[in-house]
């Protein structure tokens, strides 16, 4: 941006933007937080599209009143951290806020006057939507050299968040599926929502999680039953996520709430050399091997034992070195 400047050009208002957001901005970028300016709803909140005054999109998470925001310091130093977080592969962080609104609400027939606390993630905006949309589609699935793409580059993105670079320790996403998986130019993955168990904690993400129909089915058992959290839990998700993507069936689990078992015995059973042949008849014998490398490293990531599983930078060790052979 330096550069631009000395030339005589403006730097973008993106660039400019601060990272302690006013409320009143980001209810006039998104228009009041209009409905017809969402972009998705989780269990932590709502995103929606904002504007700049340059025509510049960005994305605005409105976090949920219950979400258990810790107080504004520690709030502010977390977020602060997380936005020095940078890879091609992980939606970039750019601002927040923390506000404290003096509302008027009904309460057994008199008014009252509360206190209410406004947190806001701000974040880049990511024009392809998530990845949910695209695998399970015939009609809008990518050819498979694009999904080898996006395998890869989920991983690395992971890779570094599990890895921790000076810039941040080492991060546990606990809640890696589709639809945070967003897609950006030239289908380039990058993952999202991957600051909120920074932000809550692991158990808060856990609880929050549980209680959204579907999202189990992406969940390590030893998470989802014990509350455990480490790494592995990332890479049994991943390993349902890469599953997804080769098959181009959805995990069963993801529709109700079950665990994805039944799913993952489906896959073990079926997608065998021939199978793989079969699905994938138009490939050349080295891409053939790159799908079928994908189903064993998946089948490895999701074994029930955390500790038979494959760390993050194995996996990309393993992806890589397909392509020197």
């Amino acid at each position: 941006m330096a550069a631009n400047a000395s030339s005589g050009s403006k730097p973008s208002l993106l660039s400019t933007l601060p990272n302690d957001l006013p409320l009143e901005f980001l209810q006039k970028i998104t228009q009041g937080f209009s409905k017809d300016l969402m972009l998705g709803q989780g269990a932590f909140g709502t995103v929606y599209k904002g504007t700049l005054q340059d025509g510049q999109p960005i994305a605005v998470k409105k976090l949920a009143d219950n979400s258990p925001v810790p107080p504004k310091k520690e709030f502010q130093k977390e977020v602060g951290n997380l936005m020095a977080i940078q890879h091609t592969n992980i939606v970039r962080l750019l601002g927040y806020c923390r506000e404290t609104q003096r509302k008027a609400i009904e309460n057994n027939g008199r008014y009252i006057i509360v206190d209410v606390v406004e947190s806001l993630l701000c974040y880049e905006y990511i024009p392809n939507g998530n990845l949910g949309k695209y695998i399970f589609d015939k009609s809008s699935r990518p050819d498979w050299k694009t999904c080898f793409e996006i395998i890869k580059g989920i991983c690395q993105g992971l890779c570094f968040l599990h890895g921790g670079k000076d810039t941040h320790a080492p991060i546990v996403h606990l809640n890696l599926q589709p639809s945070n998986i967003l897609l950006g130019d030239n289908m380039v993955p990058k993952i999202s929502d991957f600051d909120l168990t920074r932000i809550f904690g692991g158990e808060h993400t856990r609880i929050n999680t549980v209680n959204v129909v579907g999202k189990k089915g992406y969940m390590a058992p030893e998470y989802l039953y014990k509350g455990e959290i480490s790494p592995r839990s990332d890479i049994y998700s991943l390993g349902i996520v890469i599953m997804e993507i080769v098959t181009g069936e959805m995990n069963s689990a993801s529709k109700t709430d079950m665990s994805a078992r039944d799913f993952i015995d489906k896959v073990q059973k079926i997608w065998t050399n021939e199978h793989i042949a079969s699905v994938y008849s138009e490939l050349d014998p080295v891409s053939l091997q790159e799908v079928r490398t994908c189903i064993e490293i998946a089948l490895k990531c999701v074994v029930v034992d955390q500790n038979k599983r494959p760390s993050i930078a194995e996996i990309v060790d393993e992806i890589n070195g397909m392509k020197a052979h």
